[in-house]
C-alpha cells in the first residue's frame, strides 16, 4: 500500500512559519516556506537547515505572498534547492517585493548591529542578502487559479482564491487517489478590499489555520473608531504612528483614511506611507483589478492623498517635523522595519498613539505593547512606552472563528484526517473543541516537525 508523509515544518502550534512538506516517495514538495517570527526560540529556526534534504525538493507551492508563507525562500537556495516556486501571478509579485524588502532589512539591522555593537554575534550578518532573494525570485513560475495543473505524476494542484490578500489562495491536492486541502490564511466573507474567499467541497486531508481560532472579531463601526483616535490625537498635538502590514492592510487603512478625508471629517495634514514596498504593492493592485474590489480610479485617487516616503533620510526629516501628522509604516508587528525608527522618538511623548491594527504574534514587540509592557527594547536600547495605544481588531485579514466555521460548510463528508495549523495554543484547541461541537469531526493540532502518515 502506498502511503504519503505529511512534514509539519512551521505553523505547528504556532502562527508564523508555515511550511509543509509532502513525501509521495517519488517526489517532495513543499506547500509554503516561511519564516518563523516572535519568540527567540522560533525565530532560532530560521538560521537552521531544514531537517530534509533540500536537494531532493521537487517544487513548491505558495498559497500567499506574506513573509511568514515565503520568507524562507532563499533560505531554501542556500541549502541547495533548484527547483521552481509556484503560485498565482499577484502573488509571486508580492513575494518578490516582501523578499527584497526582507533582504534588505536584514541587510541593513546586521549592518547597524555592528555598527553599535549591540549583537551578540561577531559580527552580525544577514539571515540572507539580496542577491539571495533575487535567486529564487529567478525560480518563480506563475499558475493560474481555479484550473487544475498537473506537476508531477499522480500529482495535480488547483489554486483556489481565498480572499486573505491579492493573489491568496486555498491550495487542493490529488495525490494518488487522495485529495488533500491547504487553507493559507482564510480572508473574511465581508472584507472591504478582498472578494470573499471561495469555499473547498471536500477533502480527505484537511490543514486549517487557527490564527484567530479563540475569538470573534468585534462588530465595531471601524471608519467611526479610527475618526476618533485620529482627532483625539491631533487634539493633543500629536502623532499617529500604525504599524502595518505593506500588503492589503495598508491600502485597506489608506481606503478608509480617504474616506475620511474625503468627507472632511478628519484634517488636512501629512498623511504618510513609508514602507519601501508600499509603492510597489499598490502597482499589483492596478495591474490585477480582478483580484480587490477597488477600481482603478479610486486606487488613483486615494494615492494622491498620501506622501510615499523612499529614502531613510527623508524618515528622520519627517521625525524631525513639530506638527501632526499620520503614519503608516512597517512592520505590522513591529519586528523590524521603518515604525522602529519612529518608535524610537515617539513612544515616550504621551500626546502621541500607536495603533495596531493587526495580529501581534507571541514575543514581537507589538504583542508586549499589546499587553502593557512599560518599556521595549530597541537596537539595543529600552524605551519606555508612555504614548496611547490603541487596536482597531476589526481591520484584520483573518477570518474569525465564525468565517473559519463557515469556511468549512460545504464539506458534507467529514475529512478522514483534520490538522489545525496556524495558531497558538489556545486559538488552535478551541477550533477543535468548536469543530468537533458543530461537525462532528474529529482533529489534531500537530507539533512542530512532527511526521504523519496518509494511506493511500
Amino acid at each position: 500500500m502506498t502511503s504519503v508523509f505529511v512534514h509539519f515544518l512551521g505553523a505547528a502550534g504556532t502562527v508564523t512559519g508555515s511550511k509543509y512538506l509532502i513525501d509521495t516517495g517519488k517526489n517532495k514538495f513543499l506547500v509554503d516556506c516561511g519564516l518563523f517570527q516572535g519568540l527567540k526560540e522560533l525565530r532560532k529556526h530560521n538560521w537552521e537547515f531544514l531537517p530534509v534534504d533540500v536537494h531532493h525538493l521537487d517544487f513548491v507551492l505558495l498559497t500567499h505572498g506574506h513573509l511568514d508563507h515565503v520568507g524562507y525562500l532563499p533560505r531554501l537556495v542556500h541549502q541547495g534547492f533548484n527547483g521552481k516556486v509556484y503560485g498565482t501571478a499577484p502573488t509571486l509579485e508580492i513575494a518578490a517585493i516582501v523578499l527584497r524588502d526582507s533582504a534588505k532589512i536584514q541587510e541593513e539591522e546586521a549592518e547597524q548591529a555592528n555598527k553599535l555593537g549591540y549583537s551578540k554575534h561577531h559580527p552580525a550578518k544577514p539571515l540572507y542578502t539580496l542577491e539571495d532573494a533575487e535567486k529564487i525570485i529567478t525560480r518563480f513560475s506563475p499558475v493560474p487559479h481555479n484550473e487544475w495543473v498537473q506537476f508531477a505524476e499522480n500529482i495535480q494542484a488547483r489554486f483556489c482564491p481565498n480572499g486573505h490578500i491579492i493573489g491568496s489562495c486555498f491550495i487542493e491536492l490529488k495525490v494518488h487517489s487522495k485529495h488533500f486541502v491547504f487553507s493559507g490564511d482564510i480572508g473574511r466573507k465581508n472584507d472591504l478590499l478582498m472578494p470573499p474567499p471561495q469555499k473547498p467541497s471536500y477533502a480527505d486531508v484537511l490543514l486549517i489555520e487557527s490564527t484567530y481560532g479563540d475569538r470573534l472579531h468585534p462588530t465595531e463601526d471601524v471608519k467611526q473608531k479610527l475618526k476618533e483616535i485620529i482627532l483625539n490625537t491631533v487634539g493633543k498635538g500629536g502623532n499617529i504612528i500604525i504599524p502595518s502590514f505593506a500588503v492589503e492592510r495598508t491600502q485597506l487603512l489608506m481606503y478608509l483614511i480617504w474616506q475620511l478625508r474625503k468627507n472632511q471629517e478628519i484634517p488636512e495634514m501629512p498623511y504618510i506611507i513609508d514602507t519601501p514596498m508600499g509603492e510597489d504593492v499598490l502597482k499589483v493592485f492596478k495591474n490585477y483589478p480582478a483580484w480587490h474590489k477597488l477600481s482603478i480610479e479610486e486606487c488613483t485617487e486615494m494615492c494622491k492623498m498620501f506622501r510615499m516616503v523612499g529614502d531613510i533620510k527623508e524618515t528622520y526629516q519627517i521625525i524631525h517635523t513639530h506638527f501632526p501628522k499620520l503614519i503608516i509604516a512597517g512592520s505590522g508587528m513591529l519586528s523590524g522595519g521603518r515604525v522602529l525608527t519612529y518608535l524610537q522618538h515617539y513612544l515616550s511623548k504621551p500626546e502621541n498613539t500607536l495603533l495596531l491594527v493587526g495580529f501581534q504574534a507571541e514575543g514581537t514587540r507589538g504583542r508586549k505593547i499589546l499587553d502593557g509592557a512599560h518599556e521595549v527594547k530597541i537596537y539595543g536600547k529600552y524605551y519606555p512606552v508612555n504614548l496611547k495605544v490603541e487596536v482597531l481588531h476589526s481591520l484584520s485579514a483573518h477570518a474569525d472563528q465564525s468565517d473559519l466555521l463557515d469556511w468549512l460548510s460545504e464539506i458534507s463528508i467529514s475529512p478522514e484526517k483534520i490538522y489545525i495549523v496556524h495558531g497558538e495554543k489556545q486559538s488552535a484547541e478551541t477550533l477543535l473543541v468548536k469543530m468537533k461541537d458543530i461537525y462532528h469531526w474529529k482533529a489534531t493540532v500537530p507539533s512542530l516537525y512532527q511526521i504523519d502518515e496518509v494511506k493511500m
